[in-house]
């Protein structure tokens, strides 16, 4: 799978515009009117969808429109299956409160009731306990189940790219294939990076297109990634703050498991890292950096 650089430009373009026309009139004729184009604001951090702020008559709601063809090997993007999860996590506090999901040509529209907030800071604990909240509560049903072999995974990755030594230092340290057995399939975010954390006070997740059942190391992986950090804007992690990060996750067998994981896990985020620096793009560069910060960690 390639990602279009010439999309990815169009789609840079589109995020400062209004919403289509198209858009409107399914937001009309789902009664949620009256839409107004001046009562909808653009807003910044994701880098896959165009999502508005829209300052409807019942209060902020957020519009995110999903078009097609803008999955990647490790995170999909499934308004369905966002939908699916934000009314599972309805009361919990943990997510946005969905409000609906309408097609609009050949996308579909995932509209939720919007967050104020603020980003982030970085500190491991907020975070470390949000996601333990998350995997402590039953996935739904028809979620996607995470790849059971990350290295032959990050391998596929790898093996659609042309010959660079990135690849070629990245192929040398494949890990060996972790320990079994694996631990119990939860409730994943699978992209719980610092712009998918708002907080409201409280910590919650937004961005949900690509939830998931697996390991609860798969989040801690992606929580704690160099290369997802240096992508996303947020603060590098220390051996300290990673400590600190599983000491407020407070499920030792969940960390032991993360421990035994985390080579194979960081590795295939690296293969990530590298795919995507690969495809070109506006955020090829950025991607770069992910890879190196992923490569120079301890974990792989």
């Amino acid at each position: 799978m390639r990602v279009d650089p010439v999309n990815a430009r169009s789609r840079e373009a589109a995020r400062q515009a209004p919403p289509p026309a198209a858009l409107l009139r399914v937001l009309e004729g789902a009664g949620l009117g009256p839409v107004r184009a001046g009562a909808f604001a653009p807003t910044t951090g994701g880098n896959t969808n165009l999502v508005w702020r829209w300052q409807a008559r019942g209060g902020a709601l957020g519009v995110k429109l999903v078009q097609p063809g803008a999955d990647t090997p490790l995170f999909p993007n499934d308004p369905a299956a966002e939908f699916a999860a934000l009314r599972a996590l309805e009361g919990t506090g943990l997510a946005p409160r969905p409000v609906a999901l309408c097609p609009v040509g050949a996308g579909r529209a995932v509209i939720y009731r919007w967050v104020e907030g603020r980003t982030w800071d970085g500190a491991p604990e907020p975070l470390a306990r949000l996601l333990r909240r998350l995997h402590a509560l039953p996935p739904p049903g028809g979620l996607r189940a995470m790849p059971a072999d990350p290295l032959a995974h990050g391998a596929a990755m790898l093996a659609g790219l042309g010959s660079d030594s990135r690849r070629a230092a990245l192929e040398a340290r494949r890990p060996e294939h972790p320990p079994g057995p694996a631990g119990p399939a939860v409730f994943l975010h699978a992209d719980p990076v610092p712009a998918n954390v708002v907080l409201t006070p409280e910590p919650l997740l937004i961005d949900w297109q690509c939830p998931a059942r697996g390991e609860a190391a798969e989040d801690i992986a992606v929580a704690l990634s160099p290369g997802m950090r240096r992508v996303y804007g947020g603060p590098p992690v220390s051996a300290a703050g990673v400590q600190r990060f599983l000491e407020a996750y407070a499920d030792p067998a969940a960390t032991r498991r993360y421990t035994a994981l985390a080579p194979a896990l960081h590795w295939r985020l690296a293969a990530y890292c590298l795919w995507r620096a690969m495809q070109g793009g506006p955020l090829a560069e950025a991607y770069a950096a992910g890879f190196e910060a992923e490569l120079a960690a301890r974990f792989v």
